[in-house]
């Protein structure tokens, strides 16, 4: 027994070896984009199934929209995110942040977690365990070198994490009856801590890239009242919406942030943008996070379904911006040039863009087809990302091409 325990170190001494030679989990974004871009098909087809050909999924307890709600923020965006952080983390800090066993592990949570789900509520309570887990993993791994690099601006993105780790606890405790509003609290908690996520990030980084994309040199009006304020009236929606449920609140914040953001979007435009998939992808989706706050004034103060501005936010701005982050930050990781993408990439961002105006516009301009824009937003969605799979799975399970680790 002794002889067992003594060697199991050297054990796992060569499994972290083995696994550490693997690229794939050399650095977060790696294995989280690729899991994330095959999950979001496998879930979209699931959800095809189900809203199209009624496809039956063992679901009790939830609504068939509220499944795939939950797995479209915690299963596909959250993962995405995931990888983000645990590679932007190292490039704030200057500290290797997870690889190797560890980061495999991480991984495996999340699968675990996605793959129960795709059996509906069946083995719900087992998937929140180890979907909490998942959640707690990647905090305390993004975590560490922002605290030990003692580099706090980076808390407030941290919080944004901590605050979707609790929604999604929100949503498996109204699941089980704990809670009144945890389904509700878990699903548009967690959609609107994403699109928080995207505007403080998108602040930062959306404007760097388009001065340092285009070709002439520019300078973009990027003031940093904008964010604050925006951040600060984004608050009080969110509260709003999760909390109040006043309308005339949500109205006037939507319709504030609609204004207050699209002053931002005119400062950051320039036409060089046109000129690059990668730019140009990350501009409109902004410009349906925009959109998506203007239907919500629509909703309160006119006929437009809320349900709409909800897919503007969700479908054109997360779905858009999260392929572009993706597209971009895997070539720049793996020594590639960002100005140099595969030439797939215009096109499947195109199809996203397209699926993205076919779920959101076209269902106001005729109601009477519904069903056919729904289908067809699907279809762009699923070739897109098969599309994005094909493209870059070569990139993210290979060697930097530098010869560095990552």
């Amino acid at each position: 027994m002794s002889e067992n325990i003594a060697g199991m170190p050297g054990i796992m001494d060569k499994i972290n070896t083995s696994i550490s030679n693997i690229a794939l989990f050399n650095l977060g974004f790696r294995i989280f984009f690729l899991g994330a871009a095959v999950y979001s098909i496998v879930a979209i087809l699931f959800w095809m199934g189900i809203f199209a050909f009624n496809l039956s999924l063992p679901i009790a307890g939830l609504t068939t929209f509220q499944w795939h709600a939950h797995e479209m923020v915690y299963g596909y965006a959250l993962a995405v995110i995931a990888g983000f952080l645990l590679t932007a983390v190292k490039n704030w800090t200057g500290i290797q942040t997870v690889h190797g066993l560890p980061l495999a592990l991480i991984f495996c949570l999340w699968m675990i977690a996605r793959v129960l789900f795709l059996f509906g509520s069946t083995f719900i309570h087992i998937a929140a365990v180890f979907d909490m887990l998942f959640i707690l993993s990647v905090i305390i791994a993004a975590a560490y070198p922002i605290i030990k690099s003692k580099n706090w601006r980076q808390l407030g993105i941290l919080s944004k994490l901590v605050l979707l780790a609790v929604a999604n606890l929100c949503f498996y405790l109204g699941f089980t009856g704990s809670l009144d509003q945890g389904l509700y609290w878990g699903i548009y908690g967690g959609l609107y801590l994403v699109i928080g996520l995207i505007l403080t990030l998108g602040s930062r980084v959306i404007p760097f890239f388009i001065q340092n994309g285009v070709e002439k040199q520019v300078q973009l009006y990027n003031p940093k009242w904008i964010t604050l304020l925006g951040l600060v009236i984004f608050l009080v929606f969110f509260i709003s919406e999760l909390f109040l449920h006043n309308k005339n609140i949500s109205g006037i914040t939507s319709a504030a942030l609609f204004i207050l953001y699209s002053v931002r979007l005119v400062g950051w435009y320039t036409s060089g943008i046109w000129k690059k998939p990668l730019l140009w992808s990350l501009y409109l989706a902004m410009l349906f996070i925009v959109a998506g706050f203007l239907l919500f004034a629509l909703s309160v103060y006119a006929s437009i379904p809320k349900f709409l501005a909800i897919h503007a936010l969700a479908y054109g701005g997360i779905g858009l911006m999260t392929m572009s982050m993706m597209a971009r930050v895997s070539l720049g990781h793996t020594g590639r040039n960002i100005n140099e993408p595969p030439e797939t990439v215009k096109y499947m961002l195109a199809l996203l863009l397209g699926g993205a105006v076919f779920r959101v516009f076209l269902p106001i301009l005729s109601p009477d087809n519904y069903l056919v824009w729904i289908i067809s937003s699907q279809m762009f969605w699923l070739i897109a990302f098969i599309m994005f799979v094909i493209s870059y799975a070569p990139i993210l399970i290979k060697n930097r091409v530098d010869g560095q680790f990552g």
